[in-house]
């Protein structure tokens, strides 16, 4: 995503952009339960450049075996904006249950 790491400790891990957005990771993970569809924030989305880029990012979660959810890495033409557009994404979850969606929107 071309980000940096602004902080990194033994508990902490912040990465993002100098601009002033950032991620923000804790540890340890609290026991808790994540409801996707309960009230709330349901998930974080990061668009991409490319199909190509959704796809790098499928080859890395392989590789730290994190599995993809809901059947993707998919085409969505329900949410691309015509027939010469799509919508390609990759859903997974962090270690704390957050739902995570790698996207890409525009021309086929």
């Amino acid at each position: 995503m071309g980000w940096q790491i602004l902080h990194q400790s033994d508990n902490m891990l912040g990465c993002g952009y100098l601009d002033g957005s950032s991620l923000w990771f804790t540890n340890p993970i609290r026991q808790v339960e994540n409801d996707y569809d309960g009230s709330g924030m349901n998930h974080i989305a990061f668009q991409t450049e490319s199909i190509t880029d959704v796809d790098e990012t499928v080859t890395f979660l392989i590789a730290k075996n994190i599995p993809a959810l809901f059947d993707t890495p998919r085409h969505r033409p329900e949410f691309s904006d015509g027939p010469d557009d799509t919508y390609y994404q990759v859903m997974f979850e962090t270690p704390d249950k957050i739902l995570m969606e790698i996207v890409y929107i525009g021309p086929k």
